[in-house]
Formats: C-alpha cells, sequence, structure tokens
C-alpha cells in the first residue's frame, strides 16, 4: 500500500517537511494550503521538488464551506473553486478535499448540497480533479460518513467521491462497519489519525490531540479493515494536528510516521507479529565515576541481574535484555519495520532466551519523549499501553504511562517531565520477598533508602485501615482490591536509581499514588548535597 502524510503533520518549511517525508520512505503527500500560501517557491518549483524527491501529491486541502450555501454565496464559491483547480494543474495535483460545510449560514438541505457538488464535479472534471467530500465531526448539518456517502451518492458524478477519516469518525464513535457497504471506487482517499480518548470539545480534540497509529487509543486496524474490505486501493495517509509535533523535528516524527504506518499495515494484513516476551534478562549500568558506590549498591541489593560497564559521564542505564524464545526473530521483526534498536532514550534493547533462575528484575522506566516512546515500545515490543498518569513533582509535572507484555511478564514505565527542572530519573524496580529486611540492610550499608517524611505515615493511617506500621523504614505502602504493595527507593547515583518492590497477593500497580512524595523525597535529597 501506498504511505502518504499531511503536510500539517510535520513541522518546519514546506521544503523541510517533503525532505524530511521524503526520507523517511514516503510515497506522497497530502499538501495542506497554509503550507503553500507561506512557501516563497512557486508551484511548479514545488512539483518539480517532489517530483526529485520521488514525492507524489496526493490530495490539496482542504476547500471549506461551499455545499449547501445560500445561493447569493454560490457564484463567489465557484469562483474560488476554479482558482483552487488551476493552481492544482500547476502543481501536477488531481485530487482536491472538501469539508463538510461548517458556516452557520450552511442550509440544512441534503439535495441542494447534493446539486452544489455535483456541480463543482463538473466543474472540476473540466480540469482532470476529483472532488472527495469529507464530514468533518463539527460539521454544521453533515457530521457522519454515512450521510457525506449520501450525499455523494445523490449528485451521481464520477468526479465526486467520499474522503474517510478515521478520528472525524471514530471520535463520535459511530460504527465503521458501514464503510464497507461504499464502493471501493468511490473512497476517493483515506485519512488516518489515532488519538488518546478524551472529554473535551471535539474540534480542539482533533487540533491538538491527534497522534500516529499506536500512540492512542483508537482501533485503527479494525477501522482500515473495514475501508480495505469496501475496496479501496488508495494511499495510507495520515493527517495529524498535534501541538508537539509541531515543534518537533521534522525527520523525527517523519520516521515515527512511517513506523506507525508499517505497523498498522502488518496488524491490518496480520502479518509480522511483535515478539512473544517471556520477562527481563538483565540490565547493563554504565557506572560513571561513582563505580564503586554502585557496586556496593547492587551487592547489598542482591541484585545479580546487573551488568557494570566502567565508564560514562555518569550512572546511568545503557541497555536492557529482554527474554524471547526466539532472539533471532525480535531482532528481525525491528528490522522489518526500520525501527531502531534502541528505545527512544538511547536505551539499547537486547533480546536473550530465557536466563536460569527467575528474574529479580520487576520492572524499568525511561525517561523519553512521551508519544515516541509509547510508539516504539508498541511496535517493536508489542507492549500494551495502560492509562496515562500525570503526577505532580515539586517543580511541574511528570506524565508516565506503564506499557506492559500480555502476561505481564515485561513492563517499562515510560516518564517525560514538562520542565527541565524536574526531569524525571531512569530507574531500575528489584523485586525482594521481605521489603522491611532490605531497608534495613541499605541503612547498615551506608545507603540509606531515601527519607519518606513522618507526613506520609499520618495520612497513611487515614487511607489504608491496618496497613503495616512502617515509620522509620522509609518503606511506601499502598493498597489496592488486586492485593498490597511495599516498596522503597534508593538515593541517585548519577542518573539512575533502584526502587524495591514487594508485591503481595496479584498487585498490579505501580503505586503511583506514592509517586508524588518520591519526587520531593528526590529533589529534598539532592537539594541536600548540592
Amino acid at each position: 500500500m501506498r504511505k502518504s502524510i499531511a503536510t500539517v503533520s510535520v513541522s518546519g518549511t514546506l521544503p523541510e517537511k517533503l525532505r524530511a517525508v521524503a526520507a523517511a520512505g514516503f510515497d506522497g503527500f497530502e499538501l495542506f494550503e497554509n503550507d503553500l500560501v507561506a512557501c516563497p517557491l512557486s508551484p511548479e518549483d514545488i512539483r518539480d521538488m517532489a517530483a526529485d524527491l520521488g514525492l507524489r501529491v496526493e490530495l490539496y486541502q482542504p476547500f471549506r464551506d461551499f455545499e449547501a450555501a445560500p445561493a447569493d454565496r454560490l457564484a463567489d464559491n465557484l469562483r474560488r473553486a476554479e482558482h483552487k483547480f488551476r493552481l492544482m494543474a500547476r502543481l501536477g495535483a488531481d485530487l482536491l478535499l472538501v469539508c463538510s460545510n461548517v458556516s452557520p449560514q450552511a442550509v440544512d438541505d441534503d439535495a441542494l448540497a447534493a446539486g452544489h457538488l455535483r456541480l463543482l464535479a463538473e466543474r472540476a472534471a473540466e480540469h482532470g480533479v476529483r472532488i472527495a467530500y469529507e464530514a468533518l465531526a463539527w460539521g454544521r448539518h453533515v457530521d457522519d460518513y454515512l450521510r457525506s456517502w449520501r450525499i455523494v451518492r445523490m449528485a451521481d458524478h464520477p468526479a465526486l467521491g467520499v474522503c474517510l477519516d478515521s478520528f472525524h469518525i471514530l471520535s463520535k464513535g459511530t460504527d465503521p462497519g458501514g464503510i464497507e457497504a461504499i464502493p471501493g471506487d468511490k473512497i476517493f482517499f483515506l485519512q488516518l489519525a489515532d488519538a488518546p480518548r478524551l472529554t473535551m470539545d471535539t474540534l480542539q480534540w482533533s487540533r491538538h490531540y491527534r497522534c500516529f497509529p499506536g500512540q492512542g487509543d483508537f482501533d485503527l486496524t479494525g477501522f482500515t479493515r473495514h475501508v480495505l474490505a469496501a475496496g479501496y486501493r488508495g494511499p495510507l495517509s495520515l493527517e495529524v494536528f498535534n501541538d508537539v509535533f509541531r515543534r518537533s523535528d521534522p525527520a523525527k516524527t517523519s520516521s515515527d510516521a512511517m513506523l506507525s504506518l508499517r505497523f498498522l499495515e502488518n496488524s491490518v494484513l496480520g502479518a509480522g507479529a511483535p515478539p512473544d516476551l517471556t520477562g527481563f534478562a538483565h540490565v547493563e549500568l554504565a557506572t560513571g565515576p561513582d563505580g564503586d558506590r554502585l557496586r556496593r549498591l547492587v551487592e547489598t541489593l542482591g541484585f545479580d541481574r546487573a551488568r557494570l560497564v566502567d565508564g560514562g559521564e555518569a550512572a546511568e542505564l545503557r541497555a536492557i535484555g529482554i527474554q524471547t524464545p526466539d532472539p533471532v526473530a525480535a531482532a528481525g521483526h525491528a528490522a522489518a519495520l526500520s525501527a531502531p534498536a534502541e528505545a527512544p532514550d538511547g536505551t539499547r534493547i537486547d533480546f536473550r532466551t530465557a536466563g536460569p533462575g527467575r528474574s529479580t528484575i520487576d520492572h524499568v522506566a525511561l525517561t523519553a519523549p512521551f508519544a515516541e516512546a509509547s510508539l516504539w515500545c508498541r511496535c517493536v515490543l508489542g507492549l500494551r499501553p495502560h492509562e496515562s498518569l500525570d503526577l505532580p513533582d515539586p517543580y511541574g509535572l511528570v506524565r508516565s504511562r506503564a506499557m506492559t507484555s500480555a502476561d505481564g511478564s515485561v513492563m517499562l514505565a515510560l516518564n517525560m517531565a514538562d520542565t527541565a527542572s524536574n526531569v524525571p530519573w531512569q530507574h531500575v524496580a528489584v523485586a525482594c520477598d521481605d521489603v522491611v529486611g532490605m531497608a534495613r540492610r541499605l541503612m547498615a550499608a551506608g545507603e540509606p533508602p531515601l527519607r519518606i517524611p513522618a507526613n506520609y505515615y499520618d495520612d497513611l493511617d487515614a487511607r489504608f485501615p491496618g496497613a503495616p506500621d512502617l515509620r522509620g523504614t522509609d518503606v511506601l505502602y499502598d493498597r489496592a482490591d488486586d492485593g498490597e504493595f511495599l516498596h522503597l527507593y534508593t538515593a541517585t547515583i548519577g542518573r539512575v536509581f533502584f526502587e524495591v518492590v514487594q508485591r503481595i497477593g496479584g498487585y498490579s500497580g505501580y503505586g503511583a499514588a506514592n509517586t508524588p512524595v518520591r519526587l520531593a523525597a528526590q529533589h529534598g535529597h539532592k537539594m541536600r548535597r548540592e
């Protein structure tokens, strides 16, 4: 399947965008009108540049507020359209996106809308252009893809079809199964975007929070299967409005976009399944200048899954070994997606067969760009995302999301801070059967756990009747329907610290309610040392 992306999805000038999407391997692009208007190059220059880069102008967009407008607006609307048709000829584009009318003056009359669109299609055909009509989720009257298809069917012109946009359909909770009733040759274009589930105005949701397939909560695999089952054979095209992407490196954004489309294509076709992960094999830590201290801490923890490597400017997590029955196939899966072998924060992933004994690694936390890391974990490792959390830090917020394998044997926590002053550190969580006993051993070794204030334990008594008395241990506690959780944190060495966890019953969380206490304690410890 051809792969395309809207220029609005990538930051930079139009030439920068085109070079980035070409380098990422896209076949074509949707040219967003604002990008052209702000560009000093002529339409002919853009056409030639695209051709030199091996790109096709798949769609020119958007043309707004045309159909079912008051009668006195029709002539002016047709004049606007004629200008666009001439411009598209200069660009070498032959498909124009027409969004459903959002004007308060639009008339709620399907027959009138069909008549206007037929007239537009007739004019377009004279210029070798086709019209793709799209129902916006916030359209004044046409806000549903089935209604847009009904109007296109009424207009009955070969140069008029529909554009289907996953966001406009899935954000409204509309059943996409009806897509299969639309003839494939009347689906002129397909736009894809994922999004997190949010409760907010749909227009604002669309304009600021769309993301690439695999980064959000929509079932894009099922959606795309419906479109292909209808007979659509055009490109898979990404149209993503996102504030973060608008200020990110266009090359990196384009690379992530292509990764998301390859992953979606594999999911739709049932090919290239992610590896079967069975647990953690090891972590590799660079010691930095604190090698002796780090070795002493690892020895006190009894952490036999740590590999320490001398060097580096500071102690940090360098690599994670992940167990899988077929390491070669796991590495091949990543290579087939053209995905890097490192997590977005630079942590290397080593696939290994299962070693002797039960792994003592409970989970590992990475600091990385949130959307980018979520996509990488989902595509390369096949991890499932859990609900993201915004956790208060003394100097801002830390956004956190757990990503887990199907059986929970591999758990990664992704953390991203909103300001440079509260950058979260990497950490490795070590499983233990007696956290309180471990706290005593750490104290005796001169590496006491992170100091937890007495106020925390006063509040603990109020929140959890019957909770163990943990005063003086610096051990934190959480309880849920599935069990209990005790954990402590070591001081940070370089960029990394350890968490020691004890799970009782079937507790499957991470003690997220205690994270603000931990963050405050870490900042306090840092200030005392400085």
